[in-house]
């Protein structure tokens, strides 16, 4: 499956989880002490490429997020930045999506002989 779909399987599921993340942060933007956390995709998808499996690729790049405006709770949160960056990685998630959709469809149609 690999030589099919390539990085892009991967890429998709670390989206998944960056997404998931950037979600958590939003719905606790109001909870005091938390700690916004994001997913460096970027580097996670250059250890996946040198080899490493997403999930540890994944685990070895999680951060804690440092806000512009620390709030006086503890929380840092950023409701307007964590808002933009969900809808960057839907963006990008949907597009890898897109792509691996084309890469089924075209394995569908070389199975039928068309």
């Amino acid at each position: 499956m690999d030589r099919i779909f390539g990085i892009y399987g991967d890429a998709l599921t670390l989206r998944a989880q960056r997404l998931n993340m950037l979600a958590s942060n939003i719905a606790n933007a109001a909870t005091p002490n938390y700690k916004a956390r994001d997913l460096d995709f970027g580097k996670a998808m250059a250890s996946i490429i040198d080899g490493e499996t997403w999930s540890d690729s994944a685990d070895q790049h999680i951060g804690y997020r440092i806000p512009l405006q620390p709030s006086m709770d503890g929380n840092t949160v950023e409701l307007s930045t964590e808002q933009t960056l969900f809808a960057e990685n839907a963006v990008q998630y949907r597009t890898t999506l897109s792509f691996l959709d084309g890469r089924i469809g075209t394995l569908r149609r070389a199975m039928k002989g068309e």
